[in-house]
Formats: structure tokens, sequence, C-alpha cells
């Protein structure tokens, strides 16, 4: 879906276990260039690649990627990603999520505790493989790291907003051509409705709490949610709303 110049929500399906839902990367883009905000689970490669194609944007555009955070559901296909391209791909990311990002430290979701819990709710020939995934998650060298208030060349302009809670790197981004807000997980919507943080997904519910207040302080035209899709339906005024009730 094309939100305006040199922005797209893609839609992709994710299957848990049996549960279906959709997730929302964002795609930013002009005539030579195009980066990935968030790659969806493990085997979306060719789903990425169809979802830019819809919206005219080739995969052999695509120069960045940026990571939102640490979760599976975010940085699942970026092995695959990175391997289909033969030219240099930069991976953004925060420098408190990196560790997790790169496989140099285990990511925060993925302890041997839930790790036991899914094995519970899957069939016996799947268990082995769900173990295999669990042991090698999908990392990838992140070769920016990005930073408070920094302002990224692309498709115009986005500048990275740090709203750790969700997890400790937690980014959203702010394209400024178009003031639209990319989330990632810091709210979700529904209905047109923002949620605010998710209490079931998030590390730290009083730092992402704060967190979303900085989204009063910027002029939001539209919300691009990771897990909700577009919310457009005066969003500023639910932004002030949200912040004033949550301070």
């Amino acid at each position: 879906m094309r939100i305006a110049p040199g922005i797209s929500m893609l839609t992709l399906e994710m299957n848990v276990l049996g549960r279906r839902s959709e997730i929302h990367p964002a795609l930013l883009y002009d005539d030579q260039h195009a980066v990935l905000v968030d790659v969806g689970m493990p085997g979306q490669l060719d789903a990425i690649r169809a979802a830019m194609a819809a919206e005219g944007v080739p995969f052999e555009r695509l120069d960045g990627v940026i990571l939102t955070h640490q979760d599976i559901d975010h940085i699942g296909a970026i092995r695959e990603v990175l391997g289909a391209a033969s030219w240099p791909v930069t991976v953004y990311a925060h420098a408190e999520d990196r560790p997790y990002i790169e496989g140099k430290k285990p990511l925060l979701k993925w302890s041997e505790q839930r790790l036991a819990k899914v094995l519970e709710q899957v069939p016996e020939p799947m268990r082995d493989r769900i173990r295999a995934f669990f042991q090698n998650p999908p990392s990838a060298e992140v070769t920016h790291v990005v930073e408070d208030g920094e302002v990224l060349p692309i498709a115009g302009g986005v500048q990275v907003i740090f709203t750790p809670g969700h997890t400790p790197g937690h980014i959203s981004l702010y394209h400024l051509p178009s003031k639209t807000l990319i989330a990632g997980d810091a709210t979700t919507c529904e209905g047109g409705r923002i949620l605010g943080p998710s209490p079931q997904a998030t590390e730290d519910m009083a730092r992402a709490t704060a967190s979303h207040r900085r989204f009063a302080d910027l002029d939001v035209a539209q919300v691009i949610c990771y897990h909700g899709g577009l919310c457009a339906n005066d969003v500023a005024s639910q932004l002030q709303a949200w912040g004033g009730a949550s301070g």
C-alpha cells in the first residue's frame, strides 16, 4: 500500500504455531534506492520480493535494511534477504539491540523456558527443527549503528527515534516528507485506534510508556504499526491524548 511518495506499507502473512496474523514492514524508496524497515519471519523472502514488486519497487533496488529491534518477526528473514543480494546492503540498528541481532547474545524473548512451552504445543516431528532454530536464530552484522535524532538520507529524510521498552534497543522512524511514523512495536493499532505498547510482548512497560509519549511531540499524519497496519484517523490528536493520559 502506497502511503505517500517514497513510502509504502507492505503486508505479510505470519503463521506461528497455526495462528495466522499479518505484519507490516515499511518500504522507503526513490528511483534508485530502496530500504526495508524490518524483514518478517524466516522463510518470507519470496513474500517480500512479491510485496516490493507490487509497489513497483524491484528487489534489485534494495540497498538497506533498518531493523527496529531484535524480535524474530522483525529479523527473521535477514539472512535470506542479504543472501539474495549480490551487492552491498547496509543494515541499520541501535547499539542496544546490536549484539542480539549479530548473534553475540541470545534473543531476549527466546529463552529455554519459552522453548519448552513451544515444544509442548507442536507435534513430535516438528520439535527437532524448532530446537535447531532456537539454537541458531537469524543474525546479521549491523553495519550502521543509528543514534536518537539522527536523520538518515533515505527517501527524503528519515529521523530515528529511540523508543526503548519493547526491547532495550527498539527504534521508531519518522519519515519527514510525509509525516509518517513507522512505529515498529512501540505501539499497536486496531480499527484506527492507537492502543499503545502491548503488555504481553514488552520487556519494560514503564520505559515503553515513556517512549510512547515522545510521539506526541511529532506532527504525525499517519502511523504504520507492525501489528495493526495503517492508522490514519486523527492520529495527531490520538497521540497527544495518549501521551497526556500516560503522563
